[in-house]
């Protein structure tokens, strides 16, 4: 028999990582962070224990690289979706309505996620976390953005925000309210994305208006990395 390809090699292991991540996923969101082991993992996803640490440094890594890609499938799908849409202020609506929607969707995780992110360990940057934030960075240029990076960073801010109120434990914040209130920033109409209602909550006025724009440029895409 002949040895296998480089290429075939490659499609090999990325499908090993893949279901790793997926597994990752599914068994945090099942169990939760402590109650989920390597080997846990390894087992879902069919894979021999040292493959885990082959791929990943540890948990947190393979934690945070598996809700970013959930994430990054998540916004890619909406973004691809029928009808299919160039307008900046849609794909706008879209990827907030997405990552707003995963963690209403999958809150154990992203509570773990976020705590993870606090944690000592802090931010992962990883190649699940890179395509998550092109798509976010193409995202706000296709809106008007003058300085993509710069907004990029902002949106990821206020995303994170929004994220942390809808999840607290015993005080969250109603989705919509969390939606109408980034609406407003960037001057979405309610009807866009997703709307979760045919009115915004609380008779806030949520309409179009002209996109945010930074007033000086302070870099080009490039200028923030890893982020």
């Amino acid at each position: 028999m002949s040895p296998r390809s480089a290429a075939v090699n490659e499609e090999l292991r990325r499908r090993s990582r893949e279901r790793l991540l997926q597994a990752t996923v599914d068994l945090v969101g099942e169990r939760g962070y402590q109650a989920t082991t390597l080997a846990d993992i390894a087992d879902r996803a069919g894979a021999a224990r040292g493959l885990v640490s082959y791929y990943f440094p540890g948990k947190h890594q393979l934690l945070q690289s598996a809700v970013h890609r959930l994430m990054h499938l998540q916004l890619e799908a909406a973004l691809e979706r029928e009808p299919r849409a160039d307008d900046g202020r849609e794909r706008l609506a879209r990827a907030i309505d997405t990552l707003l929607g995963v963690a209403a969707e999958r809150p154990v995780l992203m509570r773990t996620h976020m705590a993870g992110i606090l944690a000592e360990g802090g931010f992962v940057q990883c190649p699940e976390q890179q395509r998550l934030a092109g798509m976010l960075r193409d995202t706000v240029e296709r809106y008007g953005s003058a300085d993509p990076a710069a907004d990029y960073t902002m949106l990821r801010a206020l995303l994170m925000g929004a994220v942390f109120a809808l999840l607290i434990p015993g005080a969250p914040m109603p989705l919509a309210r969390l939606r109408a209130e980034l609406f407003q920033r960037y001057g979405l109409a309610w009807e866009l994305g997703s709307p979760p209602g045919e009115e915004p909550p609380g008779g806030l006025t949520v309409r179009a208006v002209e996109p945010v724009r930074t007033a000086e440029p302070t870099g080009g895409a490039g200028a923030v990395t890893g982020t």
